[in-house]
């Protein structure tokens, strides 16, 4: 465990690598759930068997009917992979790339009938992805020319976890802990927990020698306060047995008084700003001299970014 986890200031990679947040087996997984939950356990479009000849063969273009920051095109290879290896896939911009309206993101050619069984699942993701990225990026360009980075949450769609945070890098943002089980976040409702002989500043330091012995040692050690009291104490008392300090719901104000704090007992702690963050006040938030904002509305609130399928 370091003091400063790398993740906290260098940038996210340009564009991401899809394989760094999901295997091939799970991402295979992910799509022939998608597929079953379309095609039924027949697998079959049945519209497009009445309707379409069997033998015809044709060309799809997927495109932007907005503009946005792309996220999703990675996995189009490996969707029509699964549905009929005659589609071939013909990228046209990458993911982590800006959109515009009208662009052609992918090509598809191959069995007119496979084409639109894959339409609707590959959209489903495109478009989801798509719009966790354009927020993301909306997030990163307000606090442009501050020293604070956009962070995402664990508060993510069930089975979609690392393609969201797949999809946060595409947008130029930073991931947080991918869940319970890579780095330790003492919240509220732990400091709730503590044992009757024990204060906060004895329980992170027992609880961050713990983590400093485990084997993997976890990413990094970040406390929950919500009082500028709660923070000096733990600063003043633990400062060294931390990496990082959550500044849960602090007004602007009380966000710059931290940071003095910080700066005074202990500089080496990053400061996370956290809840009830927007694109309308995150400007303020940064300027404070925060660190890193999390924003969980970045994966459970983000609009769909509007891509379409057009057959030749």
């Amino acid at each position: 465990m370091t003091s400063k986890p790398a993740s906290a200031t260098d940038p996210p990679p340009t564009p991401p690598r899809l394989d760094a947040y999901t295997a091939p087996d799970s991402l295979r997984r992910l799509i022939q759930q998608a597929k079953a939950e379309d095609l039924g356990t027949h697998e079959r479009d049945i519209t497009s068997e009445y309707f379409v000849d069997a033998q015809r063969t044709g060309t799809a273009r997927i495109v932007a009917r907005e503009s946005g920051r792309l996220a999703g095109a990675a996995l189009l290879t490996a969707i029509a992979e699964l549905y009929d290896p005659a589609i071939a896939v013909t990228g046209k911009i990458n993911d982590g790339q800006d959109l515009a309206a009208g662009a052609v993101i992918a090509q598809l050619s191959g069995p007119l009938q496979s084409i639109l069984a894959v339409e609707r699942v590959a959209l489903n993701f495109m478009t989801h992805l798509s719009g966790v990225a354009t927020l993301t990026f909306r997030f990163v360009t307000a606090v442009a020319g501050t020293n604070a980075k956009i962070y995402d949450t664990r508060k993510t769609l069930p089975g979609l976890r690392a393609l969201q945070k797949y999809a946060v890098a595409c947008g130029g943002g930073h991931n947080h802990r991918a869940g319970l089980h890579d780095a330790v976040l003492i919240k509220d409702n732990h400091v709730a927990q503590l044992r009757a002989d024990e204060t906060l500043v004895t329980a992170v330091k027992r609880a961050s020698e713990q983590a400093r012995a485990d084997s993997p040692q976890p990413r990094f050690v970040e406390v929950e306060v919500d009082t500028l009291d709660q923070l000096q104490v733990l600063l003043k008392g633990a400062g060294e047995h931390v990496d990082m300090v959550l500044l849960d719901n602090m007004p602007p104000d009380a966000l710059r008084q931290a940071v003095a704090a910080r700066d005074k007992l202990a500089p080496g702690v990053l400061l996370e700003a956290s809840g009830g963050i927007t694109l309308e006040n995150v400007t303020g938030v940064a300027r404070t001299g925060v660190d890193r904002i999390s924003v969980g509305a970045l994966t459970h609130s983000a609009p769909a970014l509007d891509i379409a399928m057009d057959i030749a």
